[in-house]
């Protein structure tokens, strides 16, 4: 399973996030690829708000205050 993480450099919501993700990786098999909203205009544009954004199959599983409880059930399905 691969999980997109949208993100931008120096963002601090974004590396607590990350953490967060990775807590949940810990207990579940999955890739993440960090992906910097500000290389790509497409993605600033519709992420600058959102960030950090979690998606899973093109569908947005958590964004902003991530949480460990909401990425591991989403994931878990």
């Amino acid at each position: 399973m691969k999980i997109n993480f949208y993100s931008r450099p120096n963002c601090l919501l974004c590396e607590e996030g990350l953490l967060t993700l990775k807590l949940v990786q810990e207990d579940m098999d999955f890739d993440i690829e960090v992906i910097n909203i500000e290389e790509n205009e497409q993605l600033h544009e519709k992420y600058m708000l959102m960030i950090p954004v979690v998606e899973k199959d093109d569908q947005i599983i958590q964004y902003g205050n991530l949480d460990y409880v909401t990425l591991y059930e989403a994931l878990h399905r």
